[in-house]
């Protein structure tokens, strides 16, 4: 389990209200792309479905300790973290304009 599926585990089993999932963060994407740049800084670019581009870095301090599976994994939870609070936005627009 990564660190996104268990935050989403234990945002669920306290939740009594709307909110985001990961699960529905994870349909909107329509494509995600890898960069690595001077072989240690990886950048992932997700892009939504509705267009909208979502990035995420991750890079070790020590040029020595790069993987590369572990780059991509890390820039990509790095990414839907930056979903998250722009899905939180959005649901919180939705939620004030219902009451």
């Amino acid at each position: 389990m990564n660190s996104l599926e268990v935050t989403e585990a234990e945002s669920a089993a306290i939740a009594v209200a709307p909110r985001v999932t990961l699960e529905s963060m994870e349909s909107k994407i329509a494509s995600e792309s890898y960069t690595v740049i001077d072989g240690v800084l990886t950048l992932c670019t997700i892009k939504m479905k509705n267009g909208f581009y979502v990035t995420g870095e991750s890079a070790p301090a020590s040029p020595e300790n790069f993987n590369a599976d572990l780059g991509k994994k890390f820039a990509r939870e790095n990414a839907i973290r930056q979903l998250w609070k722009l899905e939180g936005y959005a649901l919180r627009e939705k939620l004030a304009k219902a009451a």
